[in-house]
C-alpha cells in the first residue's frame, strides 16, 4: 500500500469494538492518514449519541498518530470526494460480509472510480464481534471486556445502568 494516500474506514461505531480498532490500527500501517468516520443515519437510532461516539472514537484511538475523526451525511463515495481520500477501508468477517460490501465496492466505483475499496478480513479471534452483539450482551449485564475498550465497556455500563463488577 501507499504511505501517501488518504484512506476513510467509516461506519456508526455505536460502539467501537476492539475488531475496529485493529482494522484502524492496521489500516494505519498501510497509509499514509486514516479518516475514522461516523456516520450520522437520520433514520438510525444509535444506543450511544453522535457526541458520545465521536468521545469514545478520542479516547480509544489517541495512540494512532496517522489517524483522525470526521463525520458524514450521505454517501461515503461523496464524502471520500470532498476529502480527497484515495482508499475505502472495509472489514470482513464473514462470507456474507463479502457480498454485501462488494456490491457497494462496485457501485462507488462506477460513481467514482478513483476510489477503490480496500478489504481486510478481521483477525480470527474478532471474526464474531459486532456492534450489535456488544450492546445486547451489555443490555443484560454481560461482561463485554473482551469485545470492547474499558472507555466502552464503562460508557454501556452506564447507558444500562449495570454496577462495575
Amino acid at each position: 500500500m501507499s504511505k501517501d494516500l488518504l484512506a476513510v474506514y467509516a461506519g456508526s461505531f455505536d460502539p467501537i469494538t476492539f475488531g475496529h480498532l485493529d482494522l484502524i490500527q492496521r489500516a494505519s500501517k498501510l497509509f499514509g492518514e486514516v479518516i475514522i468516520a461516523v456516520g450520522r443515519h437520520p433514520t438510525k437510532h444509535p444506543l450511544f449519541t453522535y457526541s458520545e461516539r465521536l468521545e469514545l472514537l478520542r479516547q480509544t484511538t489517541s495512540e494512532v498518530t496517522n489517524a483522525r475523526i470526521d463525520s458524514f451525511e450521505g454517501l461515503l463515495i461523496q464524502y471520500c470526494q470532498r476529502v480527497g481520500a484515495r482508499v475505502i477501508v472495509r472489514g470482513l468477517r464473514a462470507a456474507t460480509d463479502f457480498e454485501y460490501e462488494l456490491q457497494i465496492a462496485h457501485a462507488n466505483a462506477d460513481m467514482l472510480p478513483g476510489v477503490d475499496t480496500v478489504f481486510l478480513p478481521t483477525r480470527t479471534h474478532y471474526g464474531f464481534v459486532s456492534a450489535s452483539l456488544v450492546r445486547e450482551i451489555a443490555s443484560h449485564g454481560g461482561d463485554v471486556s473482551h469485545y470492547a475498550p474499558a472507555a466502552v465497556c464503562d460508557a454501556l455500563r452506564a447507558k444500562f445502568g449495570a454496577a462495575k463488577p
